[in-house]
């Protein structure tokens, strides 16, 4: 199939309104494009070069679950949750009533990239790892009658108030097990296709398809990071491209949408490449201060802390992965009594590492603005 001259599929009709059905996309793929050949090498350049950066970090686990966070909180943003990443950290106890859903959502789907992570060490990036995603993913929240874990029995639509204004009508439910099938195929098969290319299409197909009554875009981004990590082009879970995505929203959804319409593939991946090129760029840069303060904190806690030096370095290694403490958890951090963990927290205030957030003189909570800030900017 050559991506210059995709066909992108048909309209069918069904008790007055009109279908998408995508064109099957298990086929050998080919491209004459220079521009593509060009963003494509670039692309996998900055890639191999966040993965082999990542691989010099010590400790690197320390900061993966800071991408997972940041990732939902950006992911479920472009859904319409308005949870920040600070508080996504806290306690659900510690975020205000009318938050809490998208709290949940936020923290739904930090629980379902680690647990799709961890998966692949026993399953390929397959239907059943998809299905089991999203069941963790809709868990308790808004869309918890919408079928979670299960290939949707209904036809769906996106745009409009009902299917006909709607401005897409996605493939009948009776067509989705044939199409995800093709989908899993492709994904799976050792058929030439570069990596890169690949994952474009599986997206745009995915996103196409919209298997789900809820949570396809969520659910469709993460494919891309599952995919990467599951073929070893990354070792850890490090790259999302749902910021790059947020950041261009229109350009995202016309270029996706002009693959359907107009066949528009090679415009389609152009700017998903330009989205793994940058987002890696910035997934360096990210780590790079990270690690910087890192050293200077560490540095900071031994030259200053004195005789709570020791414990004040554990309670920061565990904060780079969770940047957000009450007393009573440095207390079990650190092995503590109430007022020698309340005195290392003040250390931590004074030093500028550590600011309390809740405004409280019982039960505070704490984050480590810094850190969050590397995240953020």
């Amino acid at each position: 199939m050559n991506i210059e001259n995709f066909n992108p599929g048909h309209y069918e009709e069904n008790c007055g309104y009109k279908y998408f059905v995508p064109e099957k996309i298990n086929d050998v793929w080919s491209c004459n494009s220079p521009e593509i050949n060009s963003l494509l090498e670039k692309a996998a350049i900055k890639l191999g070069e966040l993965n082999s950066f990542s691989r010099l970090v010590p400790n690197i686990d320390l900061f993966i679950q800071m991408h997972v966070a940041k990732e939902a909180v950006v992911s479920s943003r472009i859904e319409g949750t308005r949870t920040q990443i600070d508080e996504a950290l806290m306690p659900v106890e510690e975020i205000s009533e009318e938050r809490k859903n998208d709290w949940k959502e936020v923290n739904n789907y930090i629980s379902a990239i680690n647990e799709a992570i961890e998966q692949l060490d026993k399953l390929p990036v397959s239907s059943r790892l998809i299905k089991n995603t999203h069941k963790i993913l809709l868990q308790d929240v808004r869309g918890k009658y919408k079928m979670p874990g299960e290939y949707r029995t209904s036809q769906n639509w996106i745009g409009g108030a009902s299917l006909a204004d709607a401005r897409y009508i996605p493939p009948h439910h009776s067509l989705l097990n044939s199409l995800m099938s093709d989908l899993e195929n492709f994904i799976n098969a050792d058929d030439g296709t570069p990596d890169l290319i690949k994952i474009a299409i599986v997206h745009y197909q995915f996103e196409t398809i919209h298997p789900f009554l809820d949570g396809n875009g969520r659910i469709g981004r993460l494919l891309i990071t599952l995919y990467l990590v599951s073929k070893g082009i990354l070792g850890k879970p490090l790259l999302y491209l749902s910021a790059f995505f947020e950041k261009h929203k229109s350009l995202y959804y016309q270029n996706l949408a002009e693959v359907k319409d107009k066949g528009a593939m090679t415009q389609w991946i152009k700017f998903f490449l330009v989205g793994i090129q940058q987002t890696s760029c910035e997934a360096v840069d990210t780590l790079s201060k990270i690690l910087k303060f890192k050293e200077d904190t560490e540095n900071t806690i031994r030259s200053i802390f004195g005789r709570r030096a020791s414990n004040g370095v554990i309670l920061f290694h565990s904060l780079l992965e969770k940047p957000a403490v009450s007393i009573e958890s440095v207390m079990e951090k650190c092995s503590l009594s109430y007022k020698s963990a309340n005195d290392l927290v003040k250390d931590f205030v004074k030093e500028n590492i550590l600011e309390e957030t809740t405004g409280h003189s019982r039960n505070r909570f704490f984050r480590m603005k810094p850190y969050l800030d590397i995240f953020n900017g």
